[in-house]
């Protein structure tokens, strides 16, 4: 049912914005450990020639953790997520398609990304990442 018209969904897609709000905004800050808390080990990221296991909160947050700069060097501050899909396949798994338009200083829109996540809720019912799959980056301008 779409969250429109169905409480829990609604309820669902709420705790997912947030969720994914969180993680844009410690990516965009190169906030590593924040970043790290969202996800659970072992987890997966994959894209297009990059296949990446991960094993430990410690290679999450440096992975993380060096983003900032990577994003601040093609003149992206902050982010936002656009869910383009959700599919609740069970109350603690979920798949999600999101779309990350790249915001400048003026919080002009310079390129986007898109990733596919799965997160399935730990034992203490909070959401994690466990798998990621970058689907690649659209229109970003380069720094003259």
């Amino acid at each position: 049912m779409k969250p429109e018209h169905d409480p829990r969904a609604r309820e669902h897609h709420a705790e997912l914005e947030r969720f994914l709000t969180k993680l844009g905004v410690a990516v965009t800050t190169g906030d590593g450990k924040a970043a790290a808390r969202l996800w659970e080990v072992p987890a997966f990221f994959l894209g297009d020639g990059m296949a990446r296991p991960i094993a430990t909160y410690e290679e999450i947050a440096e992975f993380f953790g060096n983003a900032r700069a990577t994003y601040n060097a093609k003149g992206i501050q902050e982010t936002r997520p656009e869910i383009l899909q959700e599919e609740w396949i069970a109350d603690g798994l979920v798949q999600v398609k999101v779309r990350w338009p790249y915001l400048d200083a003026t919080m002009h829109e310079v390129g986007a990304e898109t990733s596919e996540y799965t997160l399935a809720r730990d034992a203490g019912g909070k959401l994690k990442l466990r798998v990621a799959v970058a689907h690649g980056v659209e229109g970003v301008r380069e720094r003259a």
